[in-house]
């Protein structure tokens, strides 16, 4: 199947300094969810802007569903975009709010309201359709720029850090929202965002962004197992990055456990002594950072009855260990 979303040696140049985005390649399979993250400055936010057609390509390719846009402008390339402030009209409805596509589109008044009824209720706002943007919830709000968003019916919606301003609880309730809708209408879905837990939660496709290049583009699971280099370990979070004999690791923090001290308190291929300097309760796990003589620290999310049941304290001596075959070999310049 042909990919919905291709991007060919794309760049982005803005004056004489470094570029934004640096010659990346990607390709987006049909009707998924794919996650641009990254740290800020990372460039994922000026190819998401690139695809929108709102930012010029300074080099390469981008093409939706097989046909080169470049150089086409926003309104002809089938995509649409759901900005980070919403942008909805205060003095419009969210009735009239979605249906204002529409309308720019020429579609007579009671067919665009009627269309507009619909997406309201695809969003589960259908009780909301005559109140103004003021007298609407954050997330309420965000459904309505969603539905507007989706009601020109394209091929591609695109998400500038749609979740950023709600609170942690409407920000998980969102996430599913966001993903029921991709399921239920089939198209693809490109987000950009900085969070680690939004964007495994999320993609189909997770692409990891570092100095304007794509540091790793996979499924969020082969990410967080096989990490492509200690940046992506460290960013994507539960992981520690160690230099031992045998050389650079990343071991899941989950699969790291409280272990007897060695005779000499030497540190081994698969394991880590020093001294506890945090213990963190965190509800279910227990977080446990032990910081090696030479300045390494390594950390364990113990279940909390398992930590409970031999537990350690800050300042004394500790062995954080795991298996060997969950040490995952990084490169030692990646």
């Amino acid at each position: 199947m042909r990919p919905d979303v291709e991007l060919i040696g794309v760049t982005k140049r803005y004056g004489h300094g470094p570029a934004a985005v640096d010659g990346i390649s990607l390709s987006i399979p049909a009707a998924s969810y794919c996650c641009l993250l990254g740290p800020s400055g990372c460039g994922k936010t000026s190819t998401l802007r690139m695809i929108a057609g709102h930012e010029t390509v300074s080099e390469g390719d981008i093409l939706l569903s097989g046909r080169n846009v470049t150089l086409l402008p926003p309104a002809a390339r089938g995509t649409a975009m759901m900005f980070q402030s919403y942008a909805l009209f205060p003095h419009l409805t969210a009735l009239e709010n979605i249906a204002f596509g529409l309308r720019m589109r020429g579609v007579g008044k009671a067919e665009r309201l009627a269309q507009a009824a619909g997406f309201l209720k695809l969003v589960q706002l259908e009780k909301m359709a005559d109140r103004l943007p003021a007298q609407l919830s954050g997330g309420q709000q965000q459904r309505v720029a969603l539905a507007r968003a989706l009601i020109t019916r394209p091929k591609v919606l695109l998400l500038d850090e749609p979740l950023s301003a709600l609170d942690p609880f409407l920000r998980t309730q969102m996430r599913e929202e966001l993903k029921r809708l991709q399921r239920e209408l089939g198209i693809t879905f490109i987000h950009v965002t900085h969070g680690q837990e939004e964007a495994m939660a999320l993609s189909d496709i997770a692409v990891v962004m570092d100095h304007g290049r794509i540091a790793q583009a996979a499924h969020p699971r082969e990410i967080f197992e096989k990490p492509a280099s200690a940046f992506v370990a460290r960013f994507i979070g539960g992981h520690n990055v160690l230099d031992l004999p045998g050389g650079r690791f990343a071991v899941r923090t989950d699969r790291t456990r409280l272990t007897p001290v060695p005779e000499g308190g030497a540190s081994d291929g698969a394991s880590l002594a020093g001294q506890v300097t945090t213990v963190e309760y965190q509800g279910a796990a227990v977080r446990v950072v032990v910081r090696a003589g030479d300045g390494q620290t390594a950390e364990a999310l113990l279940p909390d009855g398992l930590f409970h049941a031999a537990p350690v304290a800050p300042g004394e001596a500790a062995t954080l260990g795991w298996a060997a075959q969950d040490a995952h070999p990084l490169s030692q310049t990646a």
